[in-house]
C-alpha cells in the first residue's frame, strides 16, 4: 500500500492560521502588497480606489471558505463576472497572496494547501476570452 504525500491537517484552516485576527492580518497584508507592489499594477487597476470594501469582502469570503464563521453570502463567481481577468492578473493575485502568507507566517503545510486551492480558484476566474 502506498503512502499519501498530501499533508494532513487536523483542524480547519481558519483555526490553523490563528482565527479571525490572523485572517484579518493576512487579508490586510494581501491588499497592502497589491497596493504597493509595482508588479501588481494591472491587478490593482481592476479595483476601486477605496479598498476597504474589498478587504471586508475577502475576509468574509475566506472566513467561511477556511472553515470559520460563514460571513459572505454573495456568489463569489458572480462578484467577478464583470471583470476581464487574464493570466497576468491571476498570477499577480497569487503572488500577492503568497507573499502575504509568507509574511504572516502561515504555517506549512497549511500554506501549501491554501496555495494549491488558491491556484485552482484563480484559474477558474480567468476570462475565457482573455487568452
Amino acid at each position: 500500500m502506498s503512502q499519501s504525500t498530501a499533508p494532513v491537517v487536523d483542524a480547519p484552516p481558519y483555526e490553523v492560521i490563528g482565527g479571525e485576527a490572523s485572517l484579518r492580518r493576512l487579508v490586510n497584508r494581501f491588499y497592502d502588497i497589491m497596493e504597493s507592489d509595482p508588479a501588481a499594477t494591472s491587478l490593482r487597476a481592476m479595483h476601486a480606489a477605496d479598498l476597504g470594501p474589498m478587504r471586508k469582502h475577502l475576509f468574509e469570503f475566506m472566513s467561511g471558505w477556511m472553515g470559520g464563521p460563514r460571513l459572505y453570502s454573495n456568489c463569489v463567481v458572480g462578484a467577478h463576472a464583470h471583470l476581464r481577468i487574464g493570466e497576468a492578473e491571476r498570477d499577480q493575485w497569487l503572488q500577492c497572496m503568497r507573499q502575504a502568507m509568507a509574511e504572516q507566517a502561515v504555517p506549512e503545510p497549511m500554506r501549501a494547501l491554501m496555495d494549491s486551492a488558491f491556484a485552482r480558484m484563480a484559474d477558474a476566474f480567468v476570462s475565457r476570452d482573455s487568452h
